[in-house]
């Protein structure tokens, strides 16, 4: 007898992976350092602005979201209807496949980068297109450039990249996207956007302004600390814009998210405050790492990169035992977010300790 079958390519998209919640100890505090969330509670403002939502749970949310694309386009300088506002930025990257490419469209990305875009291009029947990292773990965007084929539809730019951790430049960038068809889409993902701390840093807002094939997406998860609302959020040329729109989930950001997202856009000076003590604790563990033997790449998101092969998982199992769990991906190597003081220090000694 036969029975209703999904599309052949349903069955070859790889599962996503999330971060593990930490192991309960007893007579210890165990932290995750798995998926790089915020380590700080939302702001007090936040919270009463998610609270007042709260009480209108009977009604749907603005489908329009009409209050966030005002105070985004207040906060960025740009217009209205050149933003698209989804469940996280990994919402956003689901939808771009979906709107740009047909199936057996080509899509190009570094390899390893974020885990959700084979998922998302395997999920929309396109064709995956890995470039591998560079030894750094920087992308390279001269090799992403040649894989540039006539079936190629969209490139995506992870900056900085996840979870290796290094960020492009803007010359960088630059040069890149002069060696871009313009029918090809460029996606640049700023999902870490503001822990970013080099010099000639991309400027996002200017990329998208001077080009008509980039597109910006960024996510209310990680700085803004709202990972658990899924809400993110494109910066596109108007036409880029509108078709995110045209294939979004109709409701898709409750009307919670929407509240704690401006709420968070209006206290944007108090949370960039615990970023510069995010980004200065990283410098910390980083200088540390680097003082007990461990050449860890430049870290420009909220978390560190250890390049182990065949040892990823033994290294995820001591810090385990440590008290903190932390993201391996077998036969590469561990990504860690920075957390609480304590549990940072706990991963400086479990490295110290796994080196000898």
């Amino acid at each position: 007898m036969s029975t209703p079958q999904p599309r052949a390519n349903v069955a070859e998209i790889p599962p996503y992976v999330a971060g593990k919640p930490p192991t309960v100890r007893p007579g210890m505090t165990s932290y995750k350092l798995s998926s790089n969330e915020n380590p700080y509670p939302p702001l007090p403002g936040v919270i009463e602005a998610v609270q007042a939502g709260v009480g209108a749970m009977n009604r749907y949310p603005d489908m329009g979201s009409a209050a966030l694309y005002a105070a985004l386009a207040e906060t960025f300088d740009v217009p209205a209807g050149h933003l698209s506002v989804a469940t996280g930025s990994v919402g956003l990257i689901y939808q771009l496949v979906q709107a740009f490419c047909d199936p057996g469209d080509e899509v190009v990305f570094a390899w390893r980068s974020f885990e959700a875009y084979p998922i998302a291009v395997t999920a929309a029947a396109a064709t995956a297109v890995k470039v591998p990292v560079l030894a750094d773990g920087r992308h390279d965007l001269d090799a992403m450039a040649a894989a540039i084929t006539d079936r190629t539809k969209v490139v995506l730019v992870c900056t900085p990249n996840n979870p290796t951790g290094p960020a492009v430049s803007q010359s960088e960038l630059d040069a890149f996207l002069a060696r871009v068809p313009s029918h090809v889409l460029v996606v640049v993902d700023e999902a870490y956007v503001e822990f970013v701390r080099m010099t000639d840093p991309v400027d996002g807002i200017a990329t998208y302004r001077s080009h008509q094939n980039v597109v910006l997406t960024r996510t209310f998860s990680k700085a803004y600390g709202l990972a658990g609302f899924r809400v993110g959020y494109a910066v596109a040329p108007a036409p880029i814009a509108a078709a995110l729109r045209a294939v979004s989930l109709p409701f898709g950001v409750s009307t919670v998210a929407q509240a704690a997202a401006i709420a968070s856009l209006e206290r944007r000076a108090e949370l960039f405050e615990r970023v510069d003590s995010l980004v200065a604790e990283r410098t910390r563990v980083v200088e540390a790492l680097r003082g007990v033997g461990w050449d860890v790449p430049e870290a420009q998101g909220n978390f560190v990169w250890f390049e182990l092969g065949d040892r990823t998982l033994d290294f995820a199992a001591a810090a385990d035992e440590a008290g903190i769990v932390v993201r391996p991906f077998a036969g590469e190597g561990c990504r860690v977010s920075i957390g609480e003081t304590e549990a940072n220090d706990r991963l400086v000694a479990v490295a110290a300790a796994f080196t000898r």
